[in-house]
């Protein structure tokens, strides 16, 4: 079986399409194959800055002739239907087989597919590839009508067996494929030819060339980190740099350069930025002091003065970005230290949050409110909560952060700081955007949760009130992740808050934002407000809101508000949605969340998930599994039986009518579980509370076994549903089993 080696070289590949187009090589290429025939053992796709190559190994020499049988249409059928049938199959009449079936006599076609030598499939599909590649951006080049990301310069596909290599034969826009290739740009320009993969590896490596990516990305991370520790040092971990890096260059060589001392007082946040976003440097970091003093480039060549010339053209180059840097912060050092931190924030008032929501200022008045009322929950001080939500996004309006938004929140703890604001202030600057992804780290200290919190649930009331929730696989202002972060806030620090309260309060407050100012609306919708705000009620307010706007507002007002109840509903299952996909991870089946929605409290979130713990916890369960089964009988008999008398079975079982042991032994254990599972329900207690509900799993099973429900003794039959009506009332109070799947 012969083995296919295809190298497509060209001018330099973005480094962030490198790895991508390696995968759609292979993809279209092997499937191509596979479709026209042709099996193989494996493949590898590899890419540098200037090649994409694709070792496929164990190929089939070429590809099976087949025969297929096509059945026809009957033998009496109308002539134009047989010469329909006949074009379709591309054969004569003299070649169809006449076969017997039920409905009577019809035609079948044998049609032949001769088998194909392997590098006539190659060739067509290797064509078809390129032509049709799946760029996120191509070009054209000279007078053909090619497309490539680069100009595409050679082309190499050879099929190798034991008697040698063969090139197949390929002709592209005047590219005709070879068995040659170009080493290193600088190092080796000439071309060589090849008869292997192992060859071709070989001679790259020879002519400066490392192709596999991972090679050279473990080559930069060796050199870099033994380069710092024999310094002392320590290379700042970066692995989306890292791959970057490996995907710029073909024969890496490591470099390490100095910071200019004028620069080293800098946040090594700014450093680091501004060597990562400018100069794709890596940063080197005393570990003694945690400043960055150094930085490490990578060449893609080796030199006479050992990287010398480039090192200090990097220098030069650095330094002038770090002069820009050094500007933005002193600027806005000084604008902290005249005007004051929560000043800065003062040009947000002209930056448009969303054009239906307000500006950024109008944003941080509603933050910052709901942060004050979230504080005593989280354990935070409110009026600390309420100035740090007012000044958290202050350093959106600096030069640093205009300049390098991926420092936001993080330069925020830097001005904090210079304004002598408290550490508790400077962290939510810091970590109020957090979590940003489900790996992302929670914020823990009290006003840092208020505050992130506060704006989170801010954004997704926002656009909830406005009408702007995700569809389907699109989710623009990332409304998935903020809910997420919720989630995560909650659980994380055991939040104990009812969420449909904070969700209700501040819809309202959103409504009140984008209403139009006539008729005295705003003022009326912002009175109402106040006067909630001061109950603290903001989950049993609807009624009270449109009793007040009957009387004292207008029309409009109640249009303003728009269906707030429906709304807040809706959000509330949207949290409830992502809860599910959160919990997915630990195992936990939607099913069993649905069973603990359905109680009261499925608002609060921590509550929530530990009933569904504990549940999820007890199907784990022998007993438990049982037991919903026991429960589920129950429930089937009752529900036909409430049906045909039209009476609820939920009273009444009284012991004196038991006529059997297992009847007896069951209203025994019913009365333990009672005991027992109310107040373990009372304290939260879930665990506990689905314990005692399991040892009903013995119990309920004898009694199915040996007692006839549906007695012919009326009495009997009555006091035995109602026996039945108490298993159902007791399993139902932990959850509502009847959600749970099978």
């Amino acid at each position: 079986m012969p083995d296919l080696l295809i190298e497509l070289f060209s001018e330099e590949i973005p480094a962030r399409m490198q790895k991508r187009a390696s995968e759609d090589l292979k993809k279209l290429v092997t499937d191509g194959l596979v479709d026209a025939g042709l099996t193989y053992a494996s493949a590898g796709a590899f890419a540098t800055p200037r090649r994409l190559a694709l070792s496929i190994e164990g190929l089939l020499a070429a590809s099976p002739t087949t025969v297929e049988e096509r059945k026809g249409p009957r033998v009496d059928a109308p002539e134009k239907a047989i010469e329909g049938f006949l074009r379709g199959a591309g054969v004569s009449k003299d070649d169809l087989e006449i076969r017997d079936e039920k409905k009577g006599q019809v035609y079948v076609a044998k049609i032949t597919k001769q088998g194909r030598p392997a590098a006539e499939i190659v060739a067509e599909v290797l064509e078809k590839t390129i032509r049709n590649f799946p760029w996120p951006k191509a070009m054209r080049w000279g007078n053909g009508s090619l497309k490539w990301v680069r100009p595409l310069h050679s082309i190499l596909c050879i099929l190798t067996t034991e008697e040698g290599a063969e090139v197949v034969p390929l002709d592209i826009d005047g590219i005709k494929a070879g068995n040659t290739i170009f080493g290193h740009r600088f190092m080796s320009p000439k071309t060589f030819a090849v008869s292997s993969f192992d060859d071709y590896t070989t001679k790259l490596k020879q002519n400066f060339v490392m192709l596999d990516a991972a090679e050279r990305a473990e080559h930069i991370w060796h050199d870099a980190t033994n380069q710092a520790f024999a310094q002392g040092l320590e290379v700042v971990e970066d692995a989306g740099l890292l791959a970057e890096v490996a995907g710029l260059v073909e024969w890496p060589v490591v470099l390490m350069g100095e910071i200019a001392e004028d620069f080293l007082d800098l946040p090594p946040e700014v450093l680091q930025t501004s060597m990562k976003e400018h100069q794709k440097f890596f940063s080197v970091r005393n570990p003694k002091t945690g400043r960055i003093e150094k930085f490490v480039t990578v060449a893609n060549r080796e030199t006479a003065d050992n990287g010398a010339t480039i090192l200090s053209g990097n220098q030069k180059v650095l330094f002038a970005r770090l002069s820009d840097a050094k500007f933005f912060w002193e600027n806005d050092i000084r604008t902290v230290e005249r005007e004051g931190f929560e000043a800065m924030s003062a040009p947000l008032a002209n930056v448009t949050f969303h054009n239906k929501l307000g500006s950024q200022a109008d944003r941080i008045a509603r933050i910052a409110a709901l942060a004050r009322e979230i504080a005593p929950i989280v354990g935070a001080d409110a009026e600390e909560a309420e100035l740090a939500a007012k000044v958290a996004k202050a350093d959106l309006s600096s030069e640093m952060v205009y300049e390098f938004p991926e420092l936001q929140g993080i330069m925020g703890r830097y001005y904090a700081k210079t304004a002598t604001l408290s550490d508790a202030i400077a962290d939510a600057c810091r970590d109020h955007y957090s979590p940003l992804g489900p790996s992302d780290d929670v914020p823990t200290e009290p006003v840092s949760v208020a505050v992130a919190l506060a704006d989170k649930l801010d954004t997704l009331t926002g656009f909830w009130a406005i009408d702007e929730k995700p569809t389907g696989s699109k989710d623009p202002f990332a409304l998935r992740r903020a809910a997420l972060g919720v989630i995560r806030l909650v659980l994380t620090n055991d939040v104990r808050a009812p969420l449909d309260h904070f969700i209700d309060r501040q819809l309202l407050v959103q409504k009140i934002a984008v209403a139009d100012e006539n008729d005295g609306v705003i003022d009326t919708l912002k009175e109402i407000l106040e006067e909630i705000a001061e109950k603290g009620v903001f989950g049993a307010a609807f009624d009270a809101i449109t009793d007040r706007l009957d009387d004292a507002a207008t029309d409009a007002a109640k249009a303003a508000t728009g269906n707030l109840p429906d709304t807040s509903a809706d959000l509330l299952s949207f949290f409830h949605d992502r809860l599910k996909v959160f919990l997915k991870d630990e195992g936990i089946r939607h099913d069993v969340i649905d069973a603990c929605l359905a109680m009261d409290g499925s608002d609060d979130i921590t509550l929530l998930v530990k009933r569904a713990r504990a549940l999820s916890a007890t199907l784990a369960t022998e007993d438990g599994q049982n037991l919903i089964q026991g429960f589920k009988r129950a429930n089937n008999i009752l529900s036909q039986a409430e049906e045909k008398d039209g009476v609820e079975y939920s009273y009444g079982a009284d012991i004196k009518y038991a006529e059997m042991d297992e009847e007896r032994a069951l209203f025994a254990a019913l009365d333990v579980a009672e005991t027992k599972i109310k107040p373990a329900m009372e304290a939260e207690e879930f665990t506990a509370a689905m314990s005692a509900m399991a040892d009903l799993r013995g119990p309920v099973d004898a009694f199915f076994e040996a007692v006839q429900v549906n007695a012919e003794n009326d009495v009997v039959r009555r006091n035995r549903l109602n026996l039945l009506g108490r298993i159902r009332d007791i399993c139902l109070g932990v959850a509502d089993l009847t959600k749970i799947d099978g």
